[in-house]
């Protein structure tokens, strides 16, 4: 029953959206996008409804533009994208790009801000910001994927460096409209955000942390990713946020039923898409 109840929410607000007065801003793993095992349709198909989508995992330029292929075929509307100028790890043989997927008539990528200045050399991959306006909203969102380590603590000396990647893209931009948004591998409740929620422009994060966002062989796992926001600044929040659970989809339940977890975490993703609702007018 409660899962039926979050799926007609999630769908709520989706057809609210479609009034134009508000956008969606999505975030999601893509596990791998552009490994020969990707399947671009099943991508496409769980983030088609959404306006601007941040994307982890991108491991190519062509499998982005074949996502956004996918993405008009399947809407029969303009998709553009945007990936970061570099790769980032610290590896040469594992190496991720940043990317963004966005309705091309309803969104505009106003400028690239590039790649957190890491003096310290604190994230394996630095996370990387980039502005965008949506009707009369101008904002910057900031992509991160946090390092999963051997241990937690890798993950949290990431994390606990979070409030100066806010400060330093709030810098470089001159917005106070920010977003910092992705894969933390670590849920919000965490002790490591501390410093982030210490923060004077009141930063909270959006995807209650019980909602859980990782696909385990068989069910949901942890709850990773998310959308860290200034409540102080960003009036546009509507308050509504959201998981998109594919693996509910009526296709999958009649396709796959229990596997399903085992093989969409293979075939699609091993992360749900997760999302906000911002007012533009």
């Amino acid at each position: 029953m409660l899962k039926y109840i979050r799926n007609t929410i999630v769908y709520i607000i989706l057809a609210i959206n479609l009034l134009g007065d508000t956008a969606l801003i999505a975030s999601f793993n893509t596990l791998h996008l552009g490994w020969k095992n990707s399947n671009y349709y099943k991508k496409a198909e769980a983030i088609a409804h959404f306006d601007l989508i941040a994307l982890q995992e991108v491991m190519s330029k062509d499998g982005l533009r074949r996502l956004a292929s996918e993405l008009e075929r399947l809407t029969g509307e303009k998709w553009e994208w945007h990936i970061s100028k570099q790769s980032f790890g610290r590896s040469n043989n594992y190496r991720e790009y940043y990317a963004f997927v966005y309705r091309k008539d309803f969104v505009k990528l106003v400028r690239s801000l590039g790649a957190y200045d890491d003096l310290e050399d604190k994230f394996i991959r630095e996370p990387y910001g980039a502005q965008f306006k949506i009707g009369d909203f101008e904002f910057v969102l900031v992509n991160c994927h946090l390092i999963f380590g051997n241990k937690k603590s890798d993950r949290q000396l990431e994390a606990m460096g979070l409030d100066k990647v806010y400060d330093y893209f709030k810098d470089k931009s001159k917005q106070k409209l920010l977003f910092i948004l992705g894969d933390f591998n670590l849920p919000a409740y965490d002790d490591a955000f501390a410093n982030l929620f210490k923060h004077s422009d009141l930063i909270f994060y959006a995807i209650d942390p019980s909602n859980k966002t990782t696909i385990g062989h068989n069910g949901l796992a942890n709850s990773y990713d998310n959308i860290f926001y200034s409540f102080e600044n960003t009036k546009e929040y509507t308050g509504r946020n959201g998981v998109y659970n594919f693996l509910e989809e009526k296709k999958y339940l009649e396709k796959y039923g229990d596997k399903r977890f085992s093989i969409l975490r293979k075939e699609l993703s091993d992360h749900l898409p997760i999302y906000i609702e911002v007012k533009i007018k």
